[in-house]
């Protein structure tokens, strides 16, 4: 364990202890206190809850895109969609030729032959023992020793030997690996992915649609004559308001989780005893792979080629203005998020090569190109939370009377809670703060428990798996978050260990309750030298994530709020600090456990 100190202090005269997390203790002047008996007792501090909302959060800084439908049996139904500029790079050239160097007798002729929008999946390859297979396949992730096919092959040797360690028969030719003297039908090269962040039935059918947008999605406000940057806020939905040129695509999809895989076009005439058309050229990871109108890119991109509006991105920003990108229709819950980061649009065109020395009796070559434009510029993600339950509505009604709530439903970009430690009146001057601060004792630890709500059914699927706890004020992090340097190899999201907000489960393996390490924040505040601000509290899909953008409640002034927290669909509810009696043991509670001196 990391040891740090915790900074508390005792009144004794000239003397001062220094205590760390693993409950150490470093006594100065030793010889004051060795009548003194130290003991060790716990303290219950009240909590304060209070039920908050959205109306609407900065969507144009999301670094992924999402998509997608989930109805949920107390948050009702969310929705998202996405908007994106497309960039082009600076003034750029179909052919062997710039436009300009072409003559009526001398054309290239560029013809696009088909367009595809990639938007890859989230997904990993993690191999701690390097074994070939992947983490979550294999039977174990730590020894290259395992045997995750269960057969007569450890992982490590199959891997290799160029053999899958998944299947015992890797050519599937009905003989089994170790007893195989050829397995040239198994590609080694082939990859097993883990598919990140799919929420819901990842078999759901539904309809896909890419539409051109006409909406001009400016760099600059001009509420601010122009002086500042513009901010996109996710209640904003151009499809809806009418901002839709032409449909690119709009067909039923399904999602597809396999690597795509390209062989060569052409046999190498030089090689006559490989076929290379059999073999693969190009590899790519799991992806949304969405065919788009071949006649748009034709008119609005290759046939611009040399004018104004190809001279730049800022240029053809106005001209194509951007791609709506949205589903409706979805045979099940299914809501996706997605590697906007890596998107790309690709326009496959071919050309005539013009050859200076050819006479008009020949035949003219044909050449293939690939132009790619990346989803750059403006994006901004849609994002709708609409039919949630009427009561939770009554709680946030009562917080603006600065009622505490019974219970805290928490759920992504609409709903969080507002925690408030010691009292509900002036949390940083009370009695009770007060005559903890004037107490000789010790702080060892200090623990807020969230415990999740019995009477409300929720699906373990749509369950957030971490919570976080911040400054409601500015939207910063806590001291112990900034303290805890744990990290983990089990994804993005479970790093910060000792902070914590982990779902924890019971004895029988069911959702228990979120519990935080406020130690140094709780020691800040007894000591007199930290104000006891208000806490917020949200889900969050990267606990590393501390960057905040802006957010409003009923379209007032903005506020500081966690981007993390916006990032999925998913959601809790907990018991808030005035439940009914049936509920009184799972109350949320800040637990001390201090020592005092007799």
């Amino acid at each position: 364990m990391k040891r740090y100190s915790i900074p508390f202090f005792v009144c004794l005269h000239a003397f001062f202890v220094l205590l760390s997390c693993n409950q150490d203790f470093y006594p100065v002047g030793e010889e004051l206190l060795s009548d003194q008996a130290l003991e060790t007792e716990t303290k219950t501090i009240p909590v304060f809850t209070y039920q908050k909302s959205l109306d609407r959060v900065q969507s144009n800084v999301q670094p992924l895109l999402q998509l997608g439908k989930i109805e949920h049996p107390v948050f009702g139904k969310a929705e998202a969609s996405f908007a994106a500029q497309l960039s082009i790079g600076l003034d750029p050239i179909f052919g062997n030729l710039m436009q300009s160097s072409e003559d009526e007798s001398d054309q290239e002729n560029e013809t696009v032959k088909e367009v595809f929008l990639e938007i890859p999946f989230f997904s990993n390859t993690n191999d701690t023992d390097n074994d070939g297979v992947i983490d979550s396949l294999d039977a174990d992730p730590n020894n290259p020793e395992s045997n995750s096919d269960g057969d007569e092959l450890t992982d490590i040797v199959e891997f290799q030997s160029g053999l899958n360690p998944l299947s015992s028969d890797s050519d599937g030719d009905g003989i089994l690996d170790h007893e195989d003297n050829d397995n040239e039908g198994y590609d080694s090269e082939n990859k097993v992915y883990q598919i990140d962040s799919i929420y819901g039935n990842r078999e759901a059918q539904f309809n896909l649609q890419v539409h051109e947008l006409t909406y001009f999605l400016n760099d600059l406000d001009p509420d601010s004559n122009f002086t500042s940057a513009q901010t996109y806020y996710s209640n904003r939905d151009y499809y809806e308001e009418g901002f839709v040129g032409a449909t690119l695509f709009d067909d039923t999809f399904s999602l597809n989780f396999d690597e795509i895989r390209f062989n060569y076009k052409e046999d190498d005439p030089e090689t006559p005893d490989v076929d290379e058309t059999t073999q693969i050229e190009t590899r790519l990871t799991p992806r949304l792979r969405i065919p788009l109108d071949t006649n748009f890119f034709q008119e609005r991109l290759i046939d611009l080629e040399g004018a104004d509006a190809l001279s730049g991105n800022n240029a053809f920003y106005k001209a194509m203005r951007g791609i709506i990108i949205r589903a409706e229709n979805f045979s099940d819950d299914l809501y996706m998020l997605l590697d906007v980061q890596n998107a790309e649009i690709k326009v496959l065109y071919e050309h005539d090569v013009i050859n200076s020395q050819s006479t008009t009796d020949e035949t003219q070559e044909k050449a293939e190109r690939l132009f790619v434009m990346n989803l750059a510029g403006n994006r901004t993600t849609i994002l709708k939370n609409v039919a949630f339950d009427t009561a939770i509505a009554q709680r946030i009604e009562a917080s603006k009377n600065n009622e505490p709530s019974d219970k805290l439903f928490v759920q992504s970009s609409r709903l969080h809670g507002k925690i408030r430690l010691f009292s509900d009146e002036n949390p940083d001057s009370n009695e009770l703060l007060e005559g903890i601060r004037n107490e000789t004792l010790l702080l060892n630890e200090a623990s807020l428990m969230f415990y999740i709500d019995p009477e409300t059914s929720t699906s373990e699927d749509l369950l957030a798996q971490r919570l976080y706890l911040f400054n409601n004020d500015s939207g910063a992090p806590l001291s112990d978050y900034l303290n805890d340097d744990s990290v983990s190899n089990f994804g993005t999201n479970a790093s910060k260990q000792s902070f914590g907000g982990i779902l924890e489960l019971d004895d029988q393996g069911k959702p228990y309750r979120y519990k935080f390490n406020l130690t140094n924040h709780v020691s800040n505040i007894i000591r007199n030298d930290s104000i006891n601000y208000d806490l917020g509290l949200v889900v969050t899909a990267n606990i590393e994530n501390t960057a905040v953008i802006k957010a409003s409640e009923e379209a007032t002034d903005t506020f500081q709020y966690p981007l993390a927290a916006t990032l999925n669909p998913l959601g809790t509810v907990l018991v808030g600090s005035h439940p009914d009696s049936t509920l009184e043991d799972k109350r949320v509670k800040l637990q001390i456990i201090f020592s005092s001196y007799e």
